[in-house]
């Protein structure tokens, strides 16, 4: 299971591609699953739980291009949001690397909001930090 998270993760944002290591740490602080088609692995998410008195989760749901624009991605994000509302979130954030076009949309039509752009220390790659409004259409 691992493995399959990790290659998805790996596939859609290389520029923070993760270990085999840096996985197996990840695993112990959020909740990493997988979506299938069949047997083959189509998608994956990240949930990290509610932190500060906002309780403020982050949901990142990734799908590989090849199954993207066939509800995999909503699926994947609808688990992921279920899982942190069971978690205690009232808010509901997201990560998506800028250059994939794909993941923005799917953001912006999921209800999120563009709350940050940045740059990472030391780092080429812009990332872009986005919040579903409470009552939103996606919350």
């Amino acid at each position: 299971m691992l493995e399959h998270w990790r290659y998805v993760h790996n596939a859609v944002v290389p520029p923070a591609a993760l270990s085999p290591q840096d996985a197996r740490r990840r695993r112990q602080w959020y909740r990493l699953a997988n979506a299938y088609l069949g047997d083959v692995v189509v998608g994956c998410s990240t949930v990290r739980p509610p932190t500060g008195r906002d309780g403020v989760a982050t949901v990142i749901a990734r799908v590989l291009p090849a199954f993207r624009g066939r509800g995999f991605g909503t699926a994947v994000w609808e688990d992921g949001r279920a899982h942190a509302r069971v978690l205690g979130a009232a808010v509901i954030e997201t990560c998506v690397l800028a250059a994939n076009e794909d993941g923005l949309r799917f953001a912006l039509r999921h209800g999120f909001v563009e709350v940050e752009r940045y740059v990472l220390e030391g780092e080429p790659d812009e990332w872009v930090d986005l919040r579903l409004p409470p009552g939103g259409p996606g919350d």
